[in-house]
């Protein structure tokens, strides 16, 4: 059969892979996708969408709660029955009409079924019915494979079918008890959610909670947790799982105790979707993480192959990876058209934020939006920094906001450079906040001319100010 010829293959549908295809197609080049499993990826049916659809309304019942007047409005409790609708809703209930729609409106060629690399610019696609079609780019391959849950190997795990993330953001009830392993963002934030949907969770988090970030992030998240009903047990390590004939899972700690549950979420990290892409067919290592240089393409794979996203493991957030998919797809046709390559710090075809500000919202309660280095980060990179932090629930604005607001605002500072270099928020409703942060931080504003952004009143941005007061002028 004579293989199919585009300009760029990329494999994965996901965000990253589509807005790939997209820059390119755009910049003038014809671009194919190969996905298979849905059109949207892990963000659109079972990762950001889905779950922040879980938490929204619980976090929406707890805002109305601290405020006198709408509180005695509210007179039931949380419907997870609506819940879980609003969640179906958001995950196009697990099909992809609309996004193979916006693909073909789009002009970018869809193909079905699991793509591997056979030679240079060469990836052959074998469908659900066996058939195999081969695809040639005449100038590039993407790979935006995305990752997958990690699953520890701790005896019994597996023969126990724990959920993963996905298992967690389709559940089609809230179990009557839940054990989560990890402490991270999705434990926290499914620890969150399910504890609004009424099930009696316990998290097992041995390294503690939200150990990456700020540790008052992860202070203040434990303690809201502890006052829903989440038992947090802090260092507890999993050393065992198994599952009874009456489906209870019984997990065993490595200090002797012994958890019971419906259910158990695995949420301990991320591992590359490479396995099964053909990588040996080049030279590379399948399973494995898939280096890059700075305009993403893969070390050891030639001037042709190209990685973006979850796979390249700089940064495992949605958002992020559609940022280095529109350089690198921009950088493709760049190459292509012999165009000069902008990759210097800044530049078009650079992917500079994700070393020096990346913006990450996780969506506990209380919320916690941070961008940047924390302070740890700032000091193991060898920077001399100052780290200014302010009460965020004294801030005019934040009274207005709820009664009893409890936050906490970090700004960490290159003295060197007297610009901001990180920014974390936790409080309620603090998401929607941190763009100016990161527009400060990327922007590199100083902070001599950032004493003439001048924040409404009254308003939680203030804490702007009441940060830049603390520095001292």
């Amino acid at each position: 059969m004579t293989p199919i010829e585009y300009d760029v293959i990329v494999i994965g549908a996901g965000p990253v892979g589509e807005n790939v295809a997209d820059r390119v197609v755009q910049g003038g080049l014809t671009a194919a996708i190969v996905e298979r499993e849905l059109v949207g990826g892990e963000c659109s049916y079972w990762a950001c969408m889905p779950t922040k659809a879980l938490l929204r309304s619980a976090s929406a019942l707890r805002a109305a709660r601290h405020l006198p007047g709408a509180r005695e409005a509210v007179t039931g409790d949380l419907d997870v029955a609506a819940v879980l609708a609003r969640r179906d809703s958001f995950a196009s209930h697990w099909k992809d009409d609309g996004q193979v729609s916006w693909l073909e409106s789009a002009g970018i060629a869809l193909h079905r079924g699991q793509g591997r690399i056979r030679s240079v610019r060469v990836v052959e696609v074998t469908g659900v019915d066996g058939v195999t079609v081969t695809l040639t780019a005449r100038h590039a391959v993407v790979v935006a494979t995305g990752s997958s849950a990690l699953l520890p190997d701790i005896p019994g795990l597996r023969e126990a079918t724990p959920w993963s993330s996905r298992e967690a953001a389709s559940a089609t009830s809230a179990p009557h008890r839940l054990a989560i392993i990890g402490g991270g963002v999705v434990a926290a934030e499914m620890a969150t959610a399910f504890a609004a949907l009424g099930s009696s969770v316990t998290v097992l988090a041995r390294d503690g909670v939200l150990s990456s970030a700020e540790p008052f992030a992860g202070e203040l998240v434990t303690e809201s947790l502890r006052e829903a009903g989440v038992s947090v047990r802090l260092g507890a390590e999993a050393v065992s799982v198994s599952r009874d004939d009456s489906a209870t899972v019984h997990i065993g700690t490595a200090d002797g105790q012994q958890v019971e549950a419906d259910e158990v979420l695995v949420a301990v990290g991320r591992t590359p979707n490479t396995q099964d892409i053909g990588l040996e067919s080049i030279g590379l290592a399948p399973g494995a993480w898939l280096a890059v240089d700075d305009t993403l393409r893969v070390v050891g794979g030639g001037e042709w192959l190209y990685a973006a996203g979850d796979v390249n493991r700089r940064v495992l957030l949605t958002h992020q990876g559609k940022y280095q998919a529109r350089a690198v797809g921009d950088v493709i046709v760049a190459r292509a058209k012999g165009e000069k390559v902008e990759d210097g710090q800044w530049g078009r075809h650079a992917v500079t934020a994700d070393e020096r500000a990346v913006p990450q919202v996780i969506f506990t309660d209380p919320e916690i939006a941070s961008v940047g280095l924390t302070a740890a980060a700032a000091e193991a990179a060898g920077l001399r920094i100052r780290v200014v932090d302010y009460d965020l629930g004294s801030v005019a604005g934040s009274s207005l906001h709820a009664d009893g607001y409890k936050g906490h605002a970090r700004m960490v500072v290159d003295e060197d450079r007297k610009v901001v270099i990180g920014f974390t928020l936790a409080g309620p409703d603090v998401a929607e906040l941190i763009h100016a942060a990161t527009i400060a931080i990327v922007g590199e504003v100083p902070l001599d001319r950032l004493w003439h952004a001048v924040p409404a009143y009254p308003t939680v941005s203030e804490v702007w100010l009441r940060l830049l007061e603390t520095y001292g002028r």
